[in-house]
């Protein structure tokens, strides 16, 4: 039996299991493309106007460059739009904004630190579209000073793995050496098996926790493991975009498969009734959705998994419909705010409360997820 079929039967088990999901039922009704791509058109144009020097800093409880990873995120999802919306004024706006970093990292080439080195992915992005070397320089030097390491332990936090998982895999790609492959797979396999004691994944639920400060013994209040709803979507969205970008006999892909598969399980009956998932994944009552960010990211990975044919598309398209459907008649404002996205943080209860008024400290990564996640549901088609 082929392991995507073993997955669909363990699915339809685990579906029937999810009847603790709260919220009003929401009918998973066809997505029409047209509506779709109007609202990632429209909710990038919000944030466009908002943000049209690419360079300005960023301030909130302090100021920020904004070539931080809040911002990378947003422009991953603008380069996802790009593929399917070839607008010029979105490769435009994203050259702009490196050009206004002089293509650099946050704190310079000596980081080691994934937030800073996020930005790369784009930086990578533009370059393939246009082989300016400048583009490229610094996030190469960056990771090169990583691979000339034995150290391992960077990706304390499993966001990180999001922010430098691609930029290792688009390097191996272009430079054909298996040394960046090899690298990010020490790393991530140091983060899954070893921080925290023994490892930030739990096999036995398929999920991650956020780092070492929820690792058992910390409990929700209903007395469930914690499990961070857009944590686990970072995880998700690093699967794959690394998948994406590899070969297919690239060193350690079936791991990487292997794990998407085994989230993607796990989530789907965590799915709420109303389409969203919760901020906290296992537990209603600790902060519950709606939210974008998580949601946003679950589709993600989902959308694309059906694309590529790592999962079936009749188990599911619903799902994808239903949360899709949801978000955007619910969270997206007519003039393209977007409503029910968590601020930064590590955890449930930051960034509090959630609403479809509230603004979030960071409007970037939030439409960054919103993008990646229309951008792959439209391919679907």
């Amino acid at each position: 039996m082929k392991r995507r079929d073993a997955l669909g039967i363990l699915l339809a088990g685990s579906a029937l299991q999810s009847t603790w999901a709260i919220g009003k039922p929401v009918k998973a009704e066809k997505i029409d493309n047209k509506e779709l791509l109007k609202n990632l058109r429209l909710t990038n144009a919000y944030f466009v106007k908002k943000w049209p020097d690419t360079g300005k800093s960023i301030i909130t409880n302090r100021e920020r460059p904004s070539n931080i990873w809040t911002r990378g995120v947003y422009y991953e999802g603008l380069m996802a739009l790009y593929q399917v919306d070839k607008q010029k004024s979105y490769y435009d706006y994203a050259v702009s904004w490196g050009e206004n970093h002089k293509w650099g990292l946050r704190n310079g080439i000596q980081t080691r630190n994934g937030d800073d080195q996020c930005c790369g992915q784009t930086y990578i992005d533009l370059y393939l579209i246009d082989k300016k070397e400048e583009r490229i320089k610094d996030i190469k030097a960056s990771m090169d000073l990583m691979l000339a390491s034995d150290k391992k332990d960077d990706w304390w936090w499993i966001d990180a793995l999001q922010m430098a998982m691609p930029v290792l895999a688009q390097l191996g790609v272009i430079y054909k050496d298996n040394r960046y492959f090899t690298k990010m797979y020490e790393m991530y396999n140091y983060t899954k098996t070893v921080h925290g004691s023994s490892g930030l994944f739990n096999a036995q639920e398929g999920l991650w926790w956020r780092d070492k400060d929820f690792v058992p013994p910390y409990k929700t209040p209903a007395g469930k493991n914690c499990y961070w709803s857009r944590g686990n979507g970072w995880v998700v969205a690093a699967l794959v975009r690394v998948l994406d970008i590899m070969p297919k006999n690239a060193p350690h892909r079936e791991e990487y498969e292997k794990m998407l598969l085994t989230m993607l399980t796990a989530l789907v009956p965590l799915q709420r009734k109303d389409g969203y998932w919760n901020v906290s994944l296992t537990d209603a009552s600790d902060f519950g959705g709606k939210e974008v960010t998580g949601t946003s990211l679950f589709l993600y990975g989902m959308a694309w998994a059906v694309n590529t044919g790592l999962v079936k598309r009749k188990d599911y398209e619903p799902v994808i419909t239903k949360a899709w459907n949801a978000m955007t008649a619910e969270c997206v404002h007519e003039n393209g705010f977007l409503g029910f996205v968590q601020g930064t943080g590590k955890e449930p209860k930051d960034g509090q409360p959630v609403t479809y008024n509230s603004m979030p400290d960071f409007e970037d990564f939030g439409l960054g997820c919103f993008l990646l996640a229309g951008s792959e549901i439209y391919k679907m088609k």
